[in-house]
């Protein structure tokens, strides 16, 4: 089995919104709530900052726990690493998630502002410029043969979509409307050209889009 390159549990509002307006170190996905966008994850009982037991099972704790599975690396865009723009004042700022990233592997960041790697407990971030081909070949290299997820945000999908390098996405649409903001579609039926897409309800609220490669 070749390596994969997977988007994995990507949130987007019933408008196609990945992230709203207005980013800032205060709020990550701008004018959008990332409790409602993510309350559907949050629930379950495999949710990775769960600190009571619990939870719910089925179909959510499904994709909850998939997000970690046969991954070797992350690829992501400079805006899901930082808020701040243009070049780098310091590099104090080492990014959302403090001493234990979420991630357990090699992150390439996706930016036009290099600075050197870093590591935090077992994540190594490394920041790149290359073009998405090039960032891919170096990421499932490093993930020495297991898969490669695309962590987001929505305009960096949509580069790797449009070369092409998109094997398969999990996007869960939830029942909220953005009106602006970052968009990864007008509408999913956009991507059928190019992939079988099976769509799934869940009692939670949100809508499962399961795309893979024609």
């Amino acid at each position: 089995m070749s390596q994969l390159l997977r988007v994995q549990n990507f949130v987007v509002s019933l408008d196609g919104f990945g992230a709203g307006e207005g980013q800032s170190l205060e709020r990550p996905f701008g004018h959008a709530n990332p409790a409602e966008m993510m309350s559907w994850a949050g629930a379950t009982a495999s949710w990775p900052n769960r600190t009571d037991p619990g939870g719910t099972r089925g179909l959510d704790d499904y994709f909850t726990r998939d997000f970690k599975h046969n991954i070797g690396a992350e690829i992501m865009g400079a805006n899901k690493f930082s808020p701040h723009r243009g070049p780098w004042k310091n590099l104090d700022w080492q990014g959302w998630w403090g001493e234990e990233p979420p991630f357990h592997t090699p992150v390439y960041v996706m930016t036009h502002h290099l600075r050197p790697s870093f590591t935090l407990s077992d994540t190594t971030f490394h920041f790149t410029d290359a073009d998405p081909a090039s960032v891919l070949e170096a990421a499932k290299e490093a993930a020495q043969g297991k898969d490669v997820r695309l962590g987001g945000g929505a305009t960096t999908i949509r580069e790797f979509l449009e070369a092409g390098l998109v094997d398969t996405m999990h996007v869960a649409v939830a029942p909220v409307e953005l009106g602006s903001g970052v968009q990864l579609w007008k509408s999913p039926e956009e991507l059928t050209d190019r992939f079988h897409l099976e769509v799934v309800p869940s009692p939670s609220g949100v809508t499962h889009h399961l795309f893979w490669k024609k």
